[in-house]
């Protein structure tokens, strides 16, 4: 039976540890001292902190959803609609922005006034220069300056026209004009697959974590080194044989472990850039919201993850985050600006958070993959692929990358 080492045990490591342990011999390395990767939580006086975002689940995938009802049944789920705002200071509005003209209107006329008759004559070619123009053409200046551009400043932390836009493919709910005017009429609402979500029973969603590691050989506190390429396979830290590599260590990370990796590919892991997040767990008023976001840039939060209307009980939690380093003191005086957050529970500064899309992310990507596969090593998820790819994507990559490994054991 062959041997396949699998580097990482988040969502994606643990996802393709699932599907082939019955097919090959499957060893999962992990250098945390537990596995779940940047979906894992961890138990704050019995409530579920979310250390890094607010990870829920829902696909558009069907062969996801039955991968991932098979290991945790559909009974041990309940099903939450997203309900998420928009905080412009004195008052807040439906997400998505663009099905809230008239919620607008009724705070300040003129910017509603002017974000329709703007939305309903953009001109969208189809060629976008950066991520700000793609803003730009599909929503107008008005929506862009009031909100896309500094909200995506805030948690990119950088200029959007100096990012790539193609990450925001099916992140965003893109409502055409008929769409719009329709709003306009009546009440529309985001009809994505994230617009609504499952979560656990248990309320921690830990328990999809500890379904996908079930069964599986994982060695924890286990740092990667060194990946040395043998007659008929790897050796991983001098002592772990493989027949098979599959890495969902960072990109930016993984060239440098290996014996020999040429000096442009680890220029071009040099090119990469990430995000760092840091966030507090609040015991707040209790709200029926799920997400708030907050584009202005005298506000240190992004977004508030309300991770207590997940639970099937719903209760008075909240997750304020931020991106890059920012203390426990400065965060919790900024969440003393806000009545709703009553008190600080728990800290934590991510280290890989979110990958980064700007002008030197595609060719280092390409020349980092194209030598990846000319070695025979497989890397994949978000940070494997330097991608923003949410749970279900991490996935469906894992189901993928098993049917390829299936046609070599």
């Amino acid at each position: 039976m062959k041997k396949v080492v699998i580097l990482g045990a988040g969502v994606t490591g643990l996802s393709l540890g699932q599907m082939l342990k019955d097919k090959a011999e499957v060893l999962v390395l992990e250098k945390e001292s537990h596995f779940g990767g940047i979906a894992s939580t961890r138990q704050i006086n019995g409530t579920t902190y979310h250390t890094v975002g607010g990870h829920c689940f829902n696909s558009k995938h069907p062969e996801v959803m039955d991968f991932v009802f098979s290991l945790l049944p559909q009974e041990q789920w309940h099903k939450t609609t997203r309900l998420s705002r928009i905080n412009f200071g004195d008052y807040e509005v439906n997400y998505p922005i663009e099905f809230s003209i008239k919620e607008i209107y009724e705070h300040e006329p003129d910017f509603a006034y002017k974000a329709t008759v703007d939305f309903i004559n953009s001109c969208d070619s189809g060629n976008y220069k950066n991520l700000a123009d793609w803003f730009r053409q599909k929503f107008g200046n008005e929506f862009c300056e009031r909100y896309f551009l500094p909200y995506n400043t805030k948690i990119w932390g950088r200029n959007p026209a100096e990012m790539d836009y193609k990450w925001v493919q099916d992140k965003l709910p893109i409502p055409d004009k008929q769409a719009f005017f329709n709003s306009l009429m009546h009440s529309a609402t985001d009809t994505m697959p994230h617009s609504s979500f499952y979560y656990p029973n248990s309320n921690n969603q830990m328990s999809l974590i500890d379904s996908l590691a079930g069964g599986l050989d994982i060695r924890l506190d286990t740092t990667v080194s060194s990946i040395r390429k043998k007659e008929n396979g790897w050796l991983i830290n001098d002592s772990i044989y493989a027949d098979i590599v599959v890495s969902t260590m960072p990109l930016d990370i993984l060239p440098a472990c290996i014996d020999g990796a040429p000096e442009r590919v680890l220029e071009m892991a040099s090119l990469l850039k990430y995000n760092k997040v840091s966030n507090v767990l609040w015991q707040s008023l209790p709200t029926d919201k799920t997400w708030t976001y907050q584009p202005n840039p005298d506000k240190i939060f992004h977004r508030y993850i309300h991770i207590g209307s997940f639970f099937r009980s719903s209760a008075g939690y909240t997750i304020t985050e931020c991106v890059g380093e920012h203390s426990f003191e400065e965060m919790v005086e900024n969440g003393k600006k806000d009545p709703f957050l009553l008190k600080p529970l728990d800290y934590n500064i991510s280290e890989h958070a979110y990958v980064v899309f700007d002008e030197n992310r595609d060719m280092a990507v390409n020349e980092i993959s194209r030598y990846l596969d000319s070695i025979g090593i497989y890397s994949i998820g978000r940070f494997g692929r330097w991608e923003y790819y949410n749970m279900d994507i991490c996935m469906l990559d894992s189901m993928n990358t098993a049917k390829e490994i299936e046609q070599l054991i």
